[in-house]
């Protein structure tokens, strides 16, 4: 099960746990993953996905998942996420 969100790709980092005395050893980052269902307005499809929360503040900023993947750039999205915002564009695109 990796750690990474499925929409935006945010994963694990690596960083330091720094004591008092300056003593460094290393520790992980790991994004705040929620599993959430999105309604896509558009196709009529639920989808279960891992996302983070800051990707899901985003969503609902956004005005829904469909919202959301057509205001990002294809750069910033995983490549489940460009199937998803791809279909929703196809499907638009149609009626």
């Amino acid at each position: 099960m990796s750690k990474k969100c499925d929409i935006s790709g945010v994963g694990v980092q690596s960083g330091n746990n720094v004591s008092h005395a300056n003593n460094r050893s290393r520790r992980r980052f790991l994004p705040n993953l929620q599993v959430v269902s999105l309604l896509s307005d558009s196709l009529g499809k639920i989808f279960k996905l891992k996302v983070c929360s800051k990707t899901l503040r985003s969503i609902e900023h956004n005005g829904g998942l469909d919202a959301y993947l057509e205001s990002t750039s294809n750069t910033k999205l995983t490549e489940e996420a460009k199937k998803i915002k791809k279909s929703i564009a196809k499907k638009k695109a149609s009626n």
